[in-house]
Parts: C-alpha cells; sequence; structure tokens
C-alpha cells in the first residue's frame, strides 16, 4: 500500500534543497581562489626577500671598494686642462645612506703638476642588482706646483658617482665619476673633471 507523505516539504525547503549542491560548488571555488591568491603573494614576497637577502649579503662581503683609473681637469678660469692616475678607497658605515670615499689623484698640466686629496661623504642609491647611483660632497686638498711656485689650496669638491656591475655580483664593475672643484685659495679656481674605470671589491 503506498503511504501518504506525512511532512510534505514546502516549497521554500525544497528550493533550499536543490540549491545545496550549488552552494557547495561556489564555496569550493572561493576556497581555492583564495587559496591561489596567497599562494601567489607568498612566493612574490619570498622572491623580493631574497633579492634584498642577495644585496645584503653582497654589502655584508665586502670590506671596502677600490677605484682604479683616469682622472681629467679642466681649469674654468683659464687653468688649462690636465691628466693622470686616481685611486680611491670606498667603505659603507651606514647601509644606504652613507658611504665614504677617500681618494688622492696625481695630475699633469702642460706647466703644472697637481696632487689632489679628497675624502667624500655620499648617499647612495640602489638603482638595480647591477647599477648604483651616489651624490656626494667633501673636503678636497690641492698641492700645485706651477712654474717653480708652489701653492696648496683647502677646497669643496662634489660628485655624481655611477657604478656598474654587470655580473650582478659586487666583485667586478666600473665606474664614472664626474665632479666640480671649487677653491678657497688664491684667486678662488674653480674646474671641473672626471674620473673612470676599474671597481674592485675587497672581500
Amino acid at each position: 500500500m503506498r503511504h501518504p507523505n506525512l511532512h510534505p516539504k514546502s516549497k521554500d525547503e525544497s528550493l533550499t534543497t536543490t540549491n545545496e549542491p550549488s552552494e557547495v560548488v561556489v564555496t569550493a571555488t572561493e576556497s581555492a581562489l583564495l587559496a591561489l591568491f596567497l599562494l601567489c603573494s607568498g612566493t612574490a614576497v619570498a622572491q623580493s626577500a631574497n633579492v634584498d637577502k642577495d644585496k645584503t649579503a653582497d654589502k655584508e662581503n665586502e670590506i671596502a671598494i677600490l677605484e682604479l683609473g683616469p682622472a681629467v681637469g679642466h681649469g674654468l678660469k683659464g687653468g688649462g686642462s690636465s691628466f693622470g692616475p686616481n685611486v680611491a678607497v670606498e667603505v659603507t658605515p651606514i647601509e644606504n645612506w652613507l658611504e665614504l670615499e677617500a681618494g688622492v689623484t696625481r695630475l699633469f698640466g702642460r706647466h703644472s703638476r697637481e696632487w689632489d686629496a679628497d675624502l667624500l661623504f655620499k648617499k647612495p642609491w640602489t638603482l638595480s642588482r647591477k647599477a648604483e647611483f651616489m651624490v656626494g660632497v667633501g673636503p678636497e686638498w690641492i698641492h700645485t706646483r706651477e712654474s717653480g711656485a708652489v701653492r696648496n689650496s683647502p677646497t669643496v669638491t662634489a660628485v655624481l658617482d655611477f657604478m656598474f656591475w654587470p655580473f650582478g655580483k659586487h666583485r667586478f664593475g666600473w665606474f664614472l665619476e664626474p665632479g666640480y672643484d671649487h677653491s678657497f685659495g688664491p684667486g678662488h679656481e674653480q674646474s671641473v673633471g672626471i674620473s673612470f674605470g676599474l671597481l674592485i671589491a675587497i672581500p
């Protein structure tokens, strides 16, 4: 005998029961999308952290950077041009904020010989893993012998420093450093110059 349904479902209950599989599918889809988003975000953060870690590791492995190359100078008040070798050593006392460079340059002009010694305070910016840019300023002492006369002049110098590391690792690279000098000695001479050459990291 066929028994009547003692608890017939209402219209609303029937609809609710019918929609349950769809709701389960939607919930599963949302969960999957959320998990994928978190996974991608975590991967991006990890990659960024690895790049920063590699940069920091390179810096921590460096005691100093040696700069070797030629330099060219030109006086803005008729002093003529001069050229000669340049050597400098750079250290980083405050990462991303301060670099110190001590350098010596020997310049030869047509009628003069010159020794330059400077100490630069630089603010660095990392453009990429292979390129850096710095702005520096500091005191300089210039010892000049010209036509038998000797002159010592306190000077202030300002430079722009471009560093390039073609292999990514800070082992060997090259630099380009244009600069401006203003002397406080007799005549208040001014000059512009540029040095360029090889970078060698000292581990």
